[in-house]
């Protein structure tokens, strides 16, 4: 079966095919001429999924799925949630702050989640999970897959490895390492996009 990943990132590509297995052949956006940016307007992970998805399924009719993956930290009531990637961009803004090179970059990301954390004092809790909602749509109809990944924000930044806020989450499983400290194959295993994307392999293969 061909269908569509709305990505253009080689290794969630290289991760999604892995786990889908040789049955499945995935094509970018790109390979069919689709270049556009897709707008994310919802309000949750799953509408934005399902936004992305949903534009795909409406230009090609063909298979395909979207994710949306979201941070959410207990201590600051959920957030950044559904604008991880424009997390530093959009508390800056609040704060009467320039925003000039903020959107989407990780960097800045980080460090703002870490001094938002630190403004509420040492008792703060750190809790902390990333979030992944995976929409498939077959026949025009969508079907949802969560992830899951628990852990908690570091006090600092620490590793190489990964990417996104790698460097400041630290996964239950592997307490006092961050995940950019932990080998890629070992983070593959545990995170919440490979959960929720074997979750939609597993109905794939149930309702061939």
């Amino acid at each position: 079966m061909k269908i569509i990943f709305a990505t253009g990132n080689k290794g969630k590509l290289r991760e999604a095919q892995e786990i889908l297995g040789p049955g499945y052949e995935l094509v970018t956006p790109a390979e069919l001429g689709i270049f556009e940016d897709i707008e994310e307007t919802g309000d949750t992970l799953e509408e934005n999924s399902l936004i992305k998805a949903r534009y795909l399924w409406d230009r090609t009719h063909l298979p395909c799925f979207a994710d949306d993956t979201g941070l959410e930290v207990d201590a600051l009531g959920g957030a950044p949630g559904v604008h991880t990637a424009r997390y530093a961009a959009l508390v800056a803004e609040a704060e009467g702050l320039g925003t000039e090179g903020k959107d989407h970059d990780f960097s800045a990301n980080m460090d703002t989640l870490l001094r938002k954390i630190a403004e509420l004092g040492p008792g703060a809790e750190r809790t902390a999970r990333f979030h992944s909602v995976v929409t498939l749509i077959l026949d025009g109809e969508p079907h949802f897959f969560d992830g899951v990944l628990e852990g908690s924000i570091a006090h600092e930044k620490a590793g190489c490895g990964g990417f996104g806020y790698d460097p400041v989450f630290v996964a239950e499983d592997y307490p006092g390492r961050t995940v950019a400290e932990i080998p890629e194959e070992t983070k593959n295993a545990i995170s919440h996009r490979g959960k929720a994307l074997r979750a939609m392999a597993a109905y794939l293969k149930e309702n061939e």
